[in-house]
């Protein structure tokens, strides 16, 4: 495997555009935007500017300005589409994302007699578990028998032909999967399209979380054909702790206006809105599934760093980045600590994003080596029982930053 060449990076200049918090006067080495990005520079003047709309403006602010808020999060979706591979009019953002899986879960996971049931997989976030079981018991199924947990079949990882099985073998009875794009503890990527397919194949409704997988991966949704979708800006997408999250409904739902939903009146027909009368008449569109307007000092932030996606040139220039970045840092990891530490992601690029998940050797104390390596500026994530979880961003992480990670990561080591 040839390394990559660490001279070409275009995507270098972005960096100057993030805070980056310090450590004893200089940069953290900082590899935890899997669990929160870094603020974009230019986040504070796009919240500033609402907050100065406010003041000057006060009710007006939702008609006048630079940015009106009644249409603020419009502005938000074409952009947003883009990076996940939807059309605008399939993209909303709105809430957070266990709330909107709770709403996407209202209006698509309905249980028959025969059909009942909701495949999860056994290392699935805690939240997406929670929101699983409650929408069972919520349509008066069992919890205890009607959730199907998919242990992996390799290791920590799961085979494309394994879950697809999983899925044909439990068709009969199966209403929903409920999948992650890339699941968080290993970083592994899904094949989206595939599992999807067999799922349509069988009448099954395919759900996917990909907070892990938005801003960090290539994903073309719509032609997919996903069903719906949810995700968290606060991570990859750098927009802030608990920014507005998003939410993809296919094309085919979404202008199905007679679809069961959780209705609130920002999610009513805009031509009739404030005509304030008591029938629900949806917008066929993602914004159908609204409930309540928009909070916009928490949507400024989202803005903020879709501006420098744009100016980036979306997921494909930073996806090739993320492949040339984390293959170095595979390849410095098995030159410098194999033994000491295992990856337990993919190595082929096409099945992870830009997060590698690290398993401490049992000679070690892992969390100490976690701890460890924190007092030396390197900022990661830990995950019980002993993984070390490192995304290296290519937004605003660089090749020193990773051969920085992999000399201090060895030194913690061969001081043990």
């Amino acid at each position: 495997m040839s390394q990559p060449d660490k001279k070409d990076d275009s995507l270098a200049k972005f960096r100057s555009q993030f805070h980056i918090p310090q450590h004893a006067g200089e940069d953290e080495i900082y590899f935890v935007g899997n669990s929160l990005g870094l603020m974009p520079k230019r986040a504070a003047d796009f919240i500033q500017a609402e907050i100065d709309n406010w003041k000057t403006l006060g009710v007006r602010g939702h008609f006048e300005g630079d940015s009106p808020w009644m249409p603020y999060h419009e502005t938000l979706g074409p952009a947003m589409a883009n990076l996940v591979g939807a059309k605008s009019t399939e993209v909303v953002m709105m809430n957070g994302l266990t709330v909107n899986l709770h709403l996407m879960m209202a209006s698509f996971f309905n249980p028959t007699m025969h059909k009942r049931k909701i495949l999860i997989e056994k290392h699935a976030f805690p939240s997406d578990i929670y929101a699983a079981k409650s929408r069972l018991r919520l349509s008066g199924c069992d919890e205890s028998s009607d959730l199907i947990v998919m242990p992996p079949d390799q290791g920590e990882l799961f085979s494309t032909d394994y879950i697809c099985e999983t899925i044909r073998s439990n068709a009969d009875s199966l209403a929903m999967i409920l999948l992650p794009g890339v699941q968080y503890y290993t970083g592994q990527l899904f094949d989206i399209a595939q599992i999807t397919a067999v799922a349509h194949e069988h009448d099954i409704i395919a759900v996917f979380d990909l907070a892990h997988a938005a801003g960090n991966v290539e994903m073309d949704l719509h032609a997919s054909n996903v069903d719906c979708a949810v995700w968290c800006t606060y991570k990859y997408l750098n927009s802030g702790p608990g920014a507005v999250a998003g939410c993809f409904v296919h094309q085919r739902h979404a202008e199905n206006v007679d679809l069961r939903r959780m209705a609130g009146w920002w999610g009513q027909d805009k031509s009739i809105r404030f005509e304030m009368g008591a029938d629900f008449q949806p917008i066929p569109t993602a914004e159908g599934w609204q409930l309540s307007n928009p909070p916009i000092m928490a949507m400024a932030p989202v803005r903020a760093s879709l501006e420098l996606f744009e100016e980036a040139g979306g997921m494909t220039p930073l996806v090739e980045k993320s492949q040339r970045l984390t293959q170095h840092f595979e390849q410095q990891l098995l030159e410098r600590l194999e033994g000491k530490v295992k990856i337990i992601t993919p190595a082929d690029p096409k099945q992870r994003g830009c997060q590698l998940s690290l398993e401490v050797s049992p000679a070690f104390d892992g969390k100490a080596i976690y701890q460890q390596l924190e007092h030396t500026g390197v900022r990661t994530d830990w995950r019980e029982p002993n993984v070390i979880r490192a995304a290296p961003v290519p937004l605003y992480n660089s090749f020193d930053d990773v051969d920085q990670f992999v000399q201090r990561l060895s030194k913690v080591l061969g001081d043990q």
